[in-house]
């Protein structure tokens, strides 16, 4: 968790580049992007040379090499720790004359395997800073913030993203990071799966499922075998955008996980040739809008269903790419889930009678604004190939811990929110496990969802389903064309209102009648 001061320094960090003439967001992602590359690349350089200095050895693998560039300048000042010192016009002339080309050229070669999805995406990397002066005051206020423990740095990072949403621009690429570590909670991520987002942008659902692995599993990286399926074969991003490529490949990198597979590509378009069955499983918020050309869609999805939704072409893509067994969850619009046209049907048969589909999450409203206010759900399910779904579990979750308006303003303490509160946390391992009060429940049904998620088949399957959640069979969803909106099955409570019988309103009324007639005298009486 960041501090106060630190969040300070990165608002004037992006005040800065405002200030200095770039006001994409998403270019001042980029830009700071690079520079903490740069500055990673530092440190693991010189972590490198302590290694061989300690061992009285020769460094095995040098990032920046020894000598000059082309153009003569040495490698020794592409160093973060040589070039902060340097006078702005110098800093500017380093940094975009020779270390950007060295970044695009010869940085694959220098880290060899280890960080080469990182030297991939950086071939294409572009210096936008317009000044000496900018880039000065940037490199001095990101040395000053404290990069050295990871959870720092991923938080760190995570604020910056957060920041590409509330500007009110590109807001889309970004799931709030509440309902991501629902998701994940749900699907309990272990140190044997195979995960991947075919949508993956800034890479927050891998970084969550990266992050739920170390605390639940905290000798997870003691394994050596362990250690090198988590750093190179575990995680997996696809994106059709490079600028989301760069920035989910660093967040991937700050929040420490040395060499995942995040590339290009597009999703839709293309054939999955040994993708098919390759995950175990799949966290996901693709995009759902617009339609695709059939020329343009990977025919391997068509069949499955063939439609142009973009919507439902993902879900064939989900269940494409998972193995028999694997599991997911994904966030569809609620259209996907009463739509009534023949591939809206299908697919939700497929779900319900050939895979597993294991829960409908009913979101509010209000949990992507201020970009988009359209209603969403959670689908839970598992790839079977042969069925095995009895019932399906509703949720409808009425609050997630923020404001619902374009504010999304928090509603309790920061350790009441989220799926699973620090202050729940800190008192199961005190021994004194506790609850959300009614009154805090009311603000934040997510520890709820996860607690009830647990249970769905056992005390779930006794609740009315007048109840905020509930299950059904699957007789019931099949009876109602596959139906999944959460409203075609709760019941609404009526209140019973207890009727007096006729004769005690009528004496009530006489006996008014007659108040007043006396009332009336009474008055005839004082005026006459």
């Amino acid at each position: 968790m960041i501090t106060g001061d630190i969040k300070n320094q990165i608002d004037r960090i992006w005040d800065s580049f405002w200030s200095g003439g770039i006001s994409n967001p998403l270019e001042v992602i980029e830009q700071i992007t690079y520079l903490l590359f740069i500055r990673r690349l530092d440190d693991l350089h010189t972590l490198e040379e302590n290694r061989a200095n300690r061992l009285k050895q020769p460094m095995e693998r040098r990032i920046f090499p020894t000598g000059n560039d082309s153009k003569g300048r040495p490698y020794e000042d592409f160093r973060w720790s040589r070039f902060k010192h340097f006078a702005p016009a110098e800093m500017f002339t380093v940094v975009g004359e020779h270390l950007f080309p060295f970044l695009r050229a010869d940085l694959a070669r220098q880290l060899g395997n280890g960080d080469s999805t990182y030297a991939h995406h950086m071939k294409d990397a572009r210096f936008t800073i317009p000044t000496p002066a900018l880039l000065a005051k940037v490199v001095d206020m990101l040395d000053h913030v404290p990069m050295e423990e990871r959870d720092t740095k991923g938080d760190v990072y995570e604020y910056m993203l957060a920041k590409i949403a509330t500007a009110g621009q590109n807001g889309q690429f970004r799931t709030p990071r509440h309902i991501i570590r629902l998701m994940v909670e749900l699907t309990a991520p272990t140190p044997a799966d195979v995960i991947c987002d075919p949508a993956c942008g800034t890479a927050g659902f891998l970084v969550a499922a990266g992050e739920y692995l170390r605390e639940r599993h905290p000798n997870l990286l003691h394994d050596a075998k362990q250690r090198e399926h988590f750093h190179h074969r575990m995680f997996h991003g696809f994106d059709f955008d490079n600028t989301m490529l760069r920035i989910g490949s660093m967040n991937m990198l700050l929040h420490g996980v040395e060499s995942p597979d995040i590339r290009y590509r597009d999703s839709l378009a293309q054939d999955h040739v040994g993708e098919e069955e390759k995950y175990t499983l799949v966290l996901a918020n693709p995009p759902f809008a617009g339609s695709l050309d059939y020329e343009n869609t990977a025919k391997d999805l068509l069949q499955i269903v063939k439609t142009k939704k973009t919507e439902l072409l993902f879900l064939a893509l989900f269940l494409r790419l998972l193995k028999p067994g694997g599991r997911a969850a994904v966030i569809v619009p609620d259209g996907v889930l009463f739509g009534s046209s023949k591939a809206h049907k299908e697919l939700r048969r497929i779900l319900v009678e050939d895979q597993k589909l294991d829960a409908v999450i009913k979101l509010p409203g209000g949990v992507f604004k201020p970009y988009a206010g359209v209603s969403t759900a959670i689908l839970a399910f598992t790839k079977t190939n042969s069925g095995g779904t009895d019932f399906v579990w509703f949720y409808d979750v009425e609050a997630d811990g923020w404001s619902l308006d374009d504010k999304r303003t928090p509603l309790l303490s920061e350790e009441k929110l989220g799926p699973v509160p620090s202050f729940l946390r800190h008192s199961r391992e005190s021994g004194n496990p506790r609850s959300l009060s009614d009154d805090e429940h009311a603000k934040n049904n997510l520890p709820d969802v996860l607690a009830r998620w647990v249970k769905r088949a056992e005390i779930e399957q006794e609740r009315p389903r007048t109840a905020q959640s509930f299950c059904v069979p699957k007789a019931d969803i099949a009876a109602q064309g596959y139906d999944l909106s959460l409203n075609r099955y709760k019941e609404v409570v009526h209140e019973t209102v207890e009727h007096r019988p006729p004769k005690e309103i009528l004496a009530e009324l006489a006996k008014l009648e007659k108040e007043i007639e006396r009332g009336m005298k009474e008055l005839e009486e004082m005026l006459g």
